[in-house]
Order: C-alpha cells, then structure tokens, then sequence
C-alpha cells in the first residue's frame, strides 16, 4: 500500500506547488492505476517482485490503453501476464459493444424501419424513452472509435493472415441489399493475433477485395508469408496481385464442402474419411503419397471427386512448409468462424440495418472488442515457434525435409 501512496502524495505536492496543473485529471489517473495494479495483484496471487506461495503466474510488461472520463482521457498501463489474460474490470470491456448495439436499434426508429421484434427488443431491454440526442451522442463517440481502428497503422510484420466474409442484410437505395462484411486478422512475428481490418461492400468480387488489400497495405501490412482462405475467385485474384509474394493455403473446410458435393450422400463419409487420412500424415511427402493413393482409389467410382483432389494438391498442403506446431491453427479459417459467429448473432439481432454506417459502427464495435481481448491475452502461438519462420533461423530436421520435397 506505501507503494501506491507515493505517486499519490507527489500528485499532492504538486498541484500545492503548481497551480496550472489539471489535478482532478491527474488524480482519477493516479487513483485508477493504483486500483488496476491491486487488481492485478490480487488475481495473480503477489504483488510486484514479492514471493508469495499463492502465485498463479507473474507479469510480463504492460499495454498502454486510453481511458475517457469526464474528466478527459486517462493514459493508463495494463499489467500483462505470462499465463492467462487480465482486464480491469474498471474498464468495463463489454460497454462498446452493447452501447453500439443501442445504437442500432435507436437509429431502426429513426429511419422508419423498426420492427415489432426490434420493439420488443427494446423494451426487453428496458431502453424505453431514450432521446434522439442521447442517440446522436452515443452513435457519434462509436464512430469515432470504430474509424480509429479501422484506419490505424499496422507496425511489425503479420507472417500469417487470414480472410474471410459474412454476409448481412442493410438496406440501401430504398431496397433490403445483402452485404458482405470482409474481415481479416492476422498473427504478428511476436505471436500475438490481432484484427487488421474490415470493411462492407455489395460482393465479394475482385475489385471489393483488391481495393481492401490494398488498404491494408497502405497502412502497414507486411511480411505475410501465408494467406488462408476460400476459393472465391475474386478473392483469390486480389491475394495474387496484392499479396502475390506470399503462399496461399486453401481453407481445408470449405475444400472439403466443396469434395462432397461431388460425392453421393451415401458415400461421403467413406470419401471424407479417405481424405482426412491425408491430412493425418507427419510430413508433406507423406501427404502428397497419400493423397495419390486417395486419387487412385476415387478414379473409379467418382472420377470428378478425384479430379477436384488432384487439382488442388498444393493449395490444400500448402500449409505442411510451416512449424508443425502451427498446422491446426492455419490449415482453415476456423480461427476466423468465432467472430463470424459473434457477428451473425448481433446482426440477427439487429435483422435489417438502416445504412452502412449503423452495420459498420455496430460490427466495428464487436471486433474492436475482440482485438481487445486478443491484446490482453495469451499469445497465438509461442516466440519460440515464431522464431522459426525468420530466414535467419535454422529449420528443425522434419521442417527442413518437408521444405526440400519437390
């Protein structure tokens, strides 16, 4: 507790000697950060460099955030931990989300387009009377926020990224339209994940994906050695031309949807499980015998279903050059499926939106959140396991193997 009191009574002395000085400002920060590290102490069971029996696991830095008060915007440090995730509950991380949500239904009122489900909602909630001002106010501090994000410069290299769309339904031009709402993460050469970006378009042609690209490039996109992804054309187009140094692993899940349709219902789980074994192999040598011995076997009864296979043999192994231990995590875009969920059930929720900027101010929101979430986490994959995919660093012997097959 002495240690929490010293800043405090240099803040004292300071605004006696200086009268200038923003004191209540600086004082909310002092006294937040006081209760952020005892906070921190408690969950790890000691406070900073004491050894205590009760230790759960031990800080690892910390990451800047920026706190809005009343008062003005609080500089504050969250304490990081080696094992775990830690978020203040000061700072009540769910807020943005449900205020944006707020937001939405508000706006369906003002545009003429709310439905009873909507109302229901809204009573539920027990947002009855909120004031068109009030909804103004809310709408306009989210977009602020949500255009930070979506415009801020990416630093550090991101050696894997993946992309994918949902589709939602807003309503533009006078006529309900479905949308597609592009999103991509990527994991930094640190290992930590992180939201790069998003954005609503009409399709997903190449034009819609050259032109997000793009935009990701210019605010510091680089370094990418793996894309995972579908095979939607125009999407495959845009990653060739923008990100055409980096190999392109095609998304193991939708191939394997894409198989089957090729395969009689009564089949499928047979062909399924001759593929997977293809998969279960240690090496890319190993996948690729496999995979001819697969091909050979659905010659016969299903010549289309082995065409498709042998055709995308390297887009579909593609992912077997990188460290083993990241295989499960880049071979699909699952790491992609629980946001693309999280956004299904909040724009369900919604059902039509009145305009782009209520679906992007909403959804923005979501994914400011996880990013949130991300940073204060546990890293995606370990510094060691990253280490391996710098040229500077030697191959382990299996990953040196699978890197010389032809």
């Amino acid at each position: 507790m002495a240690a929490n009191s010293i800043p405090l009574l240099e803040l004292l002395h300071k605004a006696g000697a200086d009268k200038d000085v923003d004191f209540l400002r600086e004082a909310v920060q002092a006294l937040s950060q006081a209760i952020i590290e005892l906070e921190a102490s408690e969950k790890i069971g000691a406070a900073p460099y004491e050894r205590a029996e009760g230790r759960t696991t031990q800080r690892n830095g910390y990451r800047d955030r920026a706190w809005d008060t009343r008062v003005g915007t609080v500089a504050l440090k969250i304490p990081k931990l080696r094992e775990g995730s830690f978020f203040p509950s000061l700072l009540e991380p769910r807020r943005r989300t449900e205020h944006a949500l707020l937001a939405v239904i508000q706006e369906a009122y003002v545009h003429g387009v709310s439905t009873r489900k909507v109302d229901d909602l809204v009573q539920a909630l027990g947002m009855a009377g909120v004031s068109k001002s009030e909804v103004s106010r809310i709408c306009a501090e989210l977009d602020e926020g949500v255009v930070q994000f979506r415009n801020r410069r990416l630093s550090g290299s991101y050696p894997y990224v993946w992309l994918d769309a949902t589709y939602i339904k807003v309503r533009e031009d006078n006529r309900v339209q479905s949308m597609a709402m592009v999103i991509a993460i990527g994991v930094k050469d640190t290992g930590e994940r992180e939201v790069l970006g998003l954005d609503l378009g009409p399709g997903e042609d190449a034009a819609f994906w050259l032109a997000f690209l793009r935009g990701l490039v210019a605010r510091g996109l680089n370094g990418v050695r793996l894309v995972t992804s579908d095979a939607h054309e125009g999407l495959r187009q845009a990653i060739d031309a923008i990100l055409g140094g980096a190999t392109w692993q095609r998304c193991r899940v939708h191939f394997m949807r894409n198989l089957l349709a090729h395969v009689p219902k009564g089949a499928q789980s047979v062909v399924a499980a001759g593929v997977r074994m293809i998969f279960m192999q240690p090496d890319l040598a190993a996948a690729k015998s496999q995979l001819s011995q697969v091909t050979a076997s659905l010659e016969r009864k299903f010549p289309r279903a082995a065409e498709i296979l042998r055709d995308a043999e390297e887009e579909i192994l593609a992912y077997m050059v990188f460290p083993s231990g990241h295989w499960r995590q880049i071979y699909s875009t699952n790491p992609l499926e629980r946001l693309n969920k999280e956004i299904k059930r909040r724009s369900d929720v919604v059902g039509i939106f009145p305009n782009r900027a209520a679906a992007l101010r909403l959804l923005g929101a979501v994914l400011l959140e996880q990013d949130d979430e991300w940073a204060t986490g546990r890293r995606y994959f370990s510094q060691e396991s990253m280490d391996r995919l710098k040229p500077s660093m030697p191959l382990e012997p299996l990953e040196l193997a699978v890197a010389n097959v032809d």
